[in-house]
Parts: C-alpha cells; structure tokens; sequence
C-alpha cells in the first residue's frame, strides 16, 4: 500500500512540474510575441492599393518586414540613408554580388562598403527593380537601411505615430 501511495505522490509532482513547464513556456511565447510587436508593429503591414502604412515602434522608428530577391529581411526606413544598405551577413546570405570598392559617411565616421545592385526590393505591395545598394561590413545589427535609392521612388507622408509609402505612378 505504501509504494502505491508513493507512487500517486510521485506522479502528482511529475504532473505539477510538468505544468509548471508548460505555464512558464506558454508565458515565455507570449512575451516575446508582444515584445517583438512593440518593436516592429508591422511584420503584417496594412497595404492598400499601392499605399503601405507604417506604425512607428516604441523607439520612434519605422521597422517593417519586407523582402529583398524573394528572402525576408527586416528594413529599418532610413531617409538619412543614401542607398539601401546592408549588414555584411545579410548580403552574404542573400548572395549579393560585391560589384566595386565603395565609402559612406555614417554617424561611426567613415567606412569603406561595397557598390552592388537588388534584383528586386519589396515592402508590402511596393515593388522596385535594380536597386542600388551598400554591403557595409560595420553595420552590427539585423535591419537593412531603407534608404534614398529606395526611397526617392516614393511619396512619404507622416502623420502622428504612421508613416504612409506611395508609389508613384511609373511615367
């Protein structure tokens, strides 16, 4: 009678940690989804038409999911920005081509890049070819600039905490 006992005892506490797990994973997920919303609140952007409207992060910036040859990659808009640039490692794993010997002048100072071109970028419903762009080997963090040569493209309208993205018309 006592290892049937002892046995129901040890099962409770298996269960009751068991549990405790499954709670403490459940809360762990949600965190970081509401986390993750609070630093980028368009991973499902809101398009209509050829507009893409942005909400602005707790930080005050504009991050959004997009794509960039078909792969997803996250753009930080940067109107500061000259061209598209990105980090090293995201150019290496989208396989872009170091096409010639470039510089930019960023808030770190100077920094010696690499010239190459973006089959395709898209944000939304915003679709553009032959996109001039920069690897910069300096940049330590996981967004690509969204920058003018993008950008120029675009009718940009800010109003409160949103950032709307108008394509113009191709002429």
């Amino acid at each position: 009678m006592a290892d049937s006992a002892s046995n129901t005892g040890s099962f409770g506490t298996v269960f009751t940690l068991a549990a405790w797990v499954l709670v403490l994973a459940l809360l762990t997920w949600l965190f970081g989804n509401w986390e993750e919303h609070r630093d980028n609140p368009n991973r499902a952007l809101s398009a209509t038409g050829s507009d893409v409207t942005l909400q602005r992060n707790r930080q005050g910036h504009y991050l959004a999911d997009g794509f960039i040859n078909g792969k997803r990659v996250r753009f930080l808009v940067d109107t500061g920005a000259t061209r598209v640039a990105l980090p090293e490692a995201i150019a290496e794993r989208l396989a872009l081509p170091r096409l010639a010997r470039g510089s930019a002048q960023t808030a770190g100072g100077d920094v010696d890049t690499w010239l190459t071109r973006i089959d395709e970028v898209r944000l939304g419903s915003i679709v553009l070819h032959d996109v001039p762009a920069s690897i910069n080997p300096r940049m330590a963090f996981d967004e690509v600039l969204l920058g003018m040569t993008f950008l120029k493209h675009l009718e940009l309208v800010q109003r409160g905490d949103t950032l709307t993205l108008r394509q113009y018309a191709p002429r």
